[in-house]
């Protein structure tokens, strides 16, 4: 279960980028995530004449590492670790480790 999902804001804690916040863009099965502005790289792409694309260089996202990045606590005003925890109903909750406050109920699948 991952405590970093899509959507979430985060704050890069390791790499180039370090320092940073953006927008989780998607998460991948091996913890990793493109994220939004950050880890750029340049790809070549060869171009299609009869799709229309262009061929050329091209800046995109690379995937980070999750260990690289922390959730960032609005209220707290920095970057918080993440935990789950069971409320007295069942249900599940990510919340703030900084701050206690809770980010958002787990959904159950099935």
């Amino acid at each position: 279960m991952n405590r970093i999902k899509k959507d979430d804001e985060v704050y890069i804690i390791a790499g180039r980028d370090k320092g940073k916040r953006a927008k989780v863009l998607r998460i991948l099965e091996n913890n990793r995530a493109y994220i939004e502005g950050i880890n750029m790289v340049t790809k070549h792409k060869k171009g299609d004449p009869q799709k229309g694309i262009e061929g050329g260089r091209v800046r995109q996202e690379s995937s980070i590492d999750l260990s690289n990045v922390a959730l960032w606590d609005p209220i707290a005003k920095c970057p918080s670790k993440v935990g789950i925890k069971t409320l007295e109903d069942g249900r599940k909750v990510r919340y703030f480790k900084k701050s206690n406050e809770v980010v958002d109920v787990i959904e159950k699948r099935g």
